[in-house]
């Protein structure tokens, strides 16, 4: 069995989309999951609209991805002169041939089709000229087609898919300037990089047949076919950016977490029973072109957000706060020191629970990232009135001596709220607001535990005083 090769095959015009995104993930699963190669070709041909920050931004939405690739990225550009010699090659064979028609006759051409409702597809009369009836003239290269019976793609997505030869033309290798097109370029690069199976959108399947006619003369092996539906949103049309957000890296400034958006895109149009979560090595294992249907995906972002908290809560530690050191970077937030960084270390077994993205947890962890004074939020302000002021002055002596572990502070804490003829929970709003200077926080015992006991009767210490005076 040959060693599977895929790739993934951007064009450098823009952001990494969230659609290319997901194409890259099936490839990448795909090859890492059968110990195969996953390569990057960036298809530059277009030099107008082809620029390198946007290759820099595909470079870092796949870093950002986690989906690593083999090798060097290719330049499809930089590999012209190859895909020229392939052309001059097929022309040697007889399977292309030179047209000299002019635009203003392949137009002429084209509105007499259309005229009579027939076929709009250009018919070179250059097609089986004598060459010695060729003028000396600007001229491009031209596939020759067959005219008859029909192509067949046996593709692991769309299935068995049949186009007549007649519905195709005879395409466009070579440009009159020498210069190769995108169509030829990719079947060349395809075959020289040994790519095994192409999956790519299905918006690509027409191009498949046309491309087939240069392996076919070439007498290249086909790769295998799998073309993918292409996302929608969730009114059922195309993904655009009226849906949301396109680009990948504007979901990282969102703060998703990475595994959170790869679970997420790889659920989008495939699936493993009734999997939703699942970790990377699970999906490695289980991908395959079966589980991929023939109907566009709809992107949901309640989906998206839900997947992206149980990957958030199934994190360890120290990598979640590792990513979301990295997120802050990204969206070039001013960077913590180093007493923040331990205390949302500390803090995060109390964080992580519910959050879906990073800004969320940031918003929970908020009593562990402020210092002293401790700024009070007008909502948690009115939980800090004089009476409040007087019993957090009351309580603070008391944990003075108490052993910091959770039973003993719920115990003293209970205690205290019954001997003041509260309930605990009246207690617990100006301990929120005292401890953290907000009114929605992380329980009162699990910030008291992180931020320790010195810290904790300081922040209560200076509740009780500032209503002093």
């Amino acid at each position: 069995m040959p060693q599977v090769v895929t790739r993934f095959a951007p064009s450098p015009t823009g952001y990494l989309h969230i659609g290319g995104a997901r194409t890259a993930l099936f490839n990448w699963l795909y090859a890492r999951g059968r110990g195969g190669k996953f390569l990057l070709r960036i298809e530059d041909t277009d030099r107008a609209r082809s620029t390198p920050e946007a290759t820099d931004a595909i470079a870092r939405g796949m870093a950002w991805l986690g989906l690593d690739h083999d090798g060097e990225a290719v330049s499809q550009f930089a590999r012209a002169d190859r895909h020229a010699e392939v052309a001059h090659a097929l022309l040697s064979k007889g399977a292309a041939y030179k047209c000299f028609a002019t635009q203003e006759e392949i137009e002429a051409f084209r509105e007499t089709a259309r005229a009579e409702g027939t076929s709009t597809h250009y018919r070179s009369p250059w097609r089986d000229a004598d060459e010695a009836s060729h003028p000396d003239a600007p001229y491009v290269l031209r596939l020759k087609t067959p005219r008859d019976g029909e192509t067949v793609i046996e593709d692991e997505v769309q299935g068995t898919v049949r186009i007549k030869n007649e519905n195709l033309d005879d395409m466009i290798l070579l440009r009159s300037d020498g210069t190769p097109v995108y169509m030829l370029a990719v079947v060349v690069d395809d075959h020289d990089m040994g790519v095994t199976h192409v999956i790519r959108g299905d918006d690509h399947l027409n191009n498949a047949a046309r491309q087939m006619g240069i392996y076919t003369a070439m007498g290249w092996d086909l790769p295998t076919y799998a073309h993918i539906p292409l996302i929608h949103g969730p009114d059922g049309k195309k993904l655009s950016k009226r849906h949301g957000a396109l680009g990948v890296e504007e979901y990282q400034a969102m703060g998703y977490p990475a595994a959170g958006m790869r679970n997420y895109l790889a659920r989008l149009g495939w699936s493993h029973g009734d999997d939703e979560f699942f970790t990377d090595d699970q999906a490695k294992e289980w991908f395959n072109t079966d589980g991929i249907g023939k109907s566009p995906a709809r992107f949901d972002f309640k989906k998206l957000e839900n997947l992206c908290g149980q990957h958030i809560a199934a994190s360890e530690d120290a990598a979640l706060l590792h990513e979301i050191i990295a997120f802050r970077a990204a969206t070039d937030a001013p960077d913590w020191s180093d007493n923040q960084k331990d205390g949302l270390h500390r803090a995060m077994y109390c964080l992580k629970e519910r959050a879906k993205t990073f800004p969320e947890l940031i918003e929970k962890a908020h009593f562990v990232l402020t210092e002293r004074p401790i700024q009070v939020e007008e909502k948690a302000a009115k939980n800090l009135d004089t009476v409040s002021r007087g019993i957090l002055a009351t309580l603070t002596p008391q944990l003075q001596n108490v052993s910091w572990v959770r039973e003993e502070l719920e115990a003293v804490l209970n205690r205290f709220a019954e001997d003041q003829g509260m309930k605990f929970g009246k207690l617990a709003g100006p301990l929120r607001a005292a401890l953290a200077g907000r009114a929605a926080t992380p329980s009162v015992f699990d910030m008291m535990l992180v931020l320790g006991q010195e810290e904790s009767i300081a922040r209560l210490a200076q509740a009780a005083a500032e209503g002093d005076g």
